[in-house]
């Protein structure tokens, strides 16, 4: 029987939504959209966010300094992955940045929400 928390589902959710963000970031630039200021940023923060909720709750026993970097790592390879002329996206270090803070947040929330739980550390399964 699958449960509900299971860290499986959450890591399929995880690699879906990496993969959607990823390629609607590199798609050519939407004419629509919230056209509110800085919501770009507020976007790259949803999303990283969602990322890093996924990641905590699909990868249990990885360090939570691991889930940051691979986040940050990912945030930074789509900048970079945009700066190609042919898909008509700009590079921005501040999207970057956002992506890493989203993380961060989201890492450091999680880990005081969640007692005995500590960043960096493996929690111990019962057994």
């Amino acid at each position: 029987m699958t449960r509900l928390l299971d860290p499986r589902l959450f890591r399929q959710a995880f690699y879906a939504a990496a993969i959607f963000s990823t390629v609607t970031a590199l798609a050519s630039p939407s004419e629509f959209g919230p056209r509110f200021p800085y919501s770009d940023k507020v976007q790259h923060f949803a999303v990283f966010a969602v990322l890093a909720t996924l990641a905590w709750f699909g990868f249990t026993g990885a360090p939570r300094r691991l889930i940051v970097e691979r986040l940050s790592f990912l945030g930074a390879a789509i900048e970079v992955l945009q700066s190609i002329p042919a898909l008509h996206r700009d590079c921005d270090v501040l999207d970057w940045a956002t992506d890493t803070a989203a993380a961060v947040v989201v890492v450091l929330l999680l880990a005081w929400l969640a007692p005995g739980r500590r960043i960096g550390r493996t929690p111990v399964e019962p057994g």
